[in-house]
Formats: C-alpha cells, structure tokens, sequence
C-alpha cells in the first residue's frame, strides 16, 4: 500500500514538473526571441502654439466614467466578486454613463449589442504588475513576459498591442515598480497613463512621460474586485467630455486629451446611499481657455486651490478659494497641467480633479508616435550568445552524464 502511494506521488512529481518545465521553455523561448530596442532621446514639448484638449468643452457633455473593474470570471482566481450585471447598476446609481469591466485577458460581451458597449481588458499576467489596459479592444493578446521585464520586453508588448486596440494604457505603472521613471520617458506607442488608481496613484510616472515631451493623457478607475464594497467602488473616475454616450466618441474625447482625472471625496465607510447622494454634488470644469499668454480655468464651484504644474511636475503657481484661475505662460513652459482641490462640506480637502495638460506643439495633432526602432545587430548577437551558451550548458551537463554512468559501469 505504502509502495503505490509513493509512486502514486512520485508519477505526480513528475508530471508538475514536466508541467513548469514545459512553461519555463516557453518563457524561455519568448524572452530569446524578444528584440532589443534602440531608444530616441527625450525632447521636451516644443513649438510656437498651445495644444488645448479642452479647447471646445461643452459642460453639458461631461460623462463620469470607469474603465477597469474585475468581477467573477476564471473561477475566482483573480478575487473578482459580484456579477456583471450587479457592477453596471451600481454604477449606474452613482451617475456613472460608462462603466466598462476590464477582466483579466477576457473580453466580456455583457450588453455588446448597445451602441454604449466599449470592449475593454486589462493585459498581462506576469508577477511583477507590469499591466496594460485596453480600451476599444479588438481581441485579446496572450503574449506576456510573466517572469521579468526590461524595457525592451514592455516596448515589444506595447507594439503587439497597438494592432489590436483603439487606446493602449499603462495600467496602475508606480503599482510594483511596474514602470519606473525612466520607462516613461523612453516608452513610446501608447495613449494613456491610469494615473488614479484605488491601489495606486502615478502621478510622477505621468510627469516623467509629459517632461520628455509625450502627448499622454490620463485615465481615472476604481480598478475595485468587490461590487458589494463601497470603499472600492466609485471612488476615482475618468470625465470625459463627449456630445454622446456612444462608443465611438467616447474613445475619441479620451484618445484627445479632452478627459480628466478625478478622485472623489468620500467618507471613511461611507455607505452606498451616502455615495450615491454625494455623486450628485460633485463639482464640474465649465471652461478651460488660452487668451494670449494666459491659461483660464472656470469652475462651477468655489475651489480650495489650483496648483498649475510644469516641467518635471513643478508647482508653478497655486491660486486659493477661487472659481476663476488663471497662469501666464512663460517662455520656457513646455507643458502645464493643473490640479484642482475642492472642499469638502466638512470644509476640509474633498473632491480633486486632475486635468490634461495643454502643452507647446507645430500645429501638427500630437500623437504618442513610436519612436524606437528595434536594433536587429544587437538582438541577433543576443541570440547566438544566448544560443552559445545554452549549447555549451548541455555539452557539460551530458559530458558529466556520460562520465558518471562510465564510471559506474568499470566499477
């Protein structure tokens, strides 16, 4: 009995191992074929004219949105909790037009038949967060560096993305280290950065790519994994400024820069009802403008404070208790964003909204072109020292395999 449950084991031994083995030459196989990148050197934003995102706002057409949400699916492995259906009524009852669900390399069909549907999937399956959210998605991409990744790997996957969806984001990037600084100044090829984040905010990732001159936008999500938890849902969003509702307009406003980041005021262990009144008194951006040299911003409501922010996230000038602000452009400006802090009824910080940049360009539309170029010399001397030493690692291991049953076989 004992001698069938040890080979009962040792049979199942064998087959996880042959298991992992067969994943790891895989990997290895995908991290050998993977190119190596030659990077342009960052140039800040330059040019005679100001790229204004906002530049045809209409406040009746701001749409409160959220882009990344889990819930059940893959058997619960990804700790989703709550059903589909569930996650777009209570988003709906907090006043939200788009709440798309983003589950992991699965795009859902829940109600693809409204024009409202905004195919959405959040990408990557790897340890270390390195994870991108696709938006307008046209199918899913399983090509994932899972154990590391430098920045030719994340280069490589955005380029494999691009293809296949209508907006490419850098998910959650400070979460995990999952893009450092540097990444985002050399990084190229995509169009937005989820900048708010329940789990984390990467506001400097956003400086980093914006002061090496990249024309990226923000995105604002929940990124929640329980429905029934109001500390998850409805916290940070995304407005984005659209004439409809439809799918289509709603990408193209986001793809443009004419959105803005939002991390809502709520109370610790504030219940839904209490949510779902206080989403009906959140303030809103009613015109933001550039008349000669000088930005214009118009609030709704009385702000605690602007902070305007250039270059390498600078605080510029900070204005107080105003619904009208405004900052003279100087010359050496390359881009300038602008933070708003509203008060809460508690008269303490609440409600903060983050706006995109308007930025100095040519008159040519600013687009997060790809600018590296794979750098074939470098990737195939990778290659045959790659292959060189795996073919001198299995001439050693089978020579002292050889040795050792000659041995055996004279004693």
């Amino acid at each position: 009995m004992k001698r069938s449950i040890r080979k009962i084991f040792k049979w199942i031994l064998k087959l996880l191992l042959w298991f992992f083995g067969i994943i790891l030459l895989v990997e290895a196989i995908l991290y050998f074929l993977a190119p190596i990148y030659d990077f342009q050197e960052p140039e800040p934003f330059s040019g005679d004219q100001w790229y204004n995102p906002y530049h045809d706002i209409d406040t009746n057409n701001w749409r409160r949105a959220n882009f990344h949400f889990h819930t059940y699916r893959w058997g619960g492995i990804t700790s989703g909790k709550g059903t589909e259906q569930e996650c777009y009524e209570q988003y709906k009852k907090l006043g939200y037009t788009i709440s798309a669900l983003s589950h992991y390399q699965y795009i859902t069909e829940f109600q693809k038949d409204s024009p409202y549907y905004i195919p959405v999937y959040e990408h990557g399956f790897g340890i270390w967060k390195k994870h991108q959210l696709l938006i307008g998605a046209k199918r899913v991409t399983w090509l994932d560096y899972s154990l590391f990744q430098n920045i030719n790997h994340k280069q490589h996957i955005i380029n494999r993305l691009r293809p296949t969806s209508d907006i490419v984001t850098l998910a959650h990037p400070d979460w995990e280290n999952g893009y450092t600084l540097k990444d985002m100044r050399y990084l190229s090829n995509y169009d937005l950065v989820e900048v708010l984040n329940n789990n984390w905010n990467s506001i400097k990732q956003w400086d980093a790519a914006l002061s090496a001159g990249r024309p990226v936008y923000i995105l604002g999500d929940d990124d929640g994994h329980n429905i029934y938890n109001p500390y998850v849902v409805g916290r940070r969003c995304t407005y984005v400024n659209s004439p409809t509702r439809n799918a289509e307009d709603i990408i193209h406003n986001l793809k443009t820069g004419n959105a803005l980041g939002a991390d809502i005021y709520m109370r610790w262990h504030e219940p839904f009802e209490e949510k779902e009144a206080r989403a009906k008194m959140v303030p809103q951006v009613t015109d933001l403008f550039i008349s000669n040299d000088t930005l214009f911003i118009q609030t709704d409501t009385v702000a605690m404070k602007f902070t305007f922010i250039g270059q390498n996230g600078k605080a510029k000038k900070v204005q107080y208790l105003t619904d009208d602000a405004w900052y003279i452009l100087q010359p050496e400006d390359t881009y300038i964003r602008t933070n708003i802090v509203f008060l809460s009824q508690w008269k303490h910080p609440g409600t903060k909204f983050y706006l995109n940049p308007v930025f100095r360009y040519d008159g040519t539309p600013p687009v997060n072109k790809l600018t590296a170029k794979i750098n074939w010399e470098r990737t195939w001397i990778f290659r045959i020292l790659t292959l060189g030493a795996l073919a001198v690692g299995l001439y050693l291991v089978i020579s002292y395999r050889w040795k050792k049953s000659h041995r055996k076989a004279r004693s």
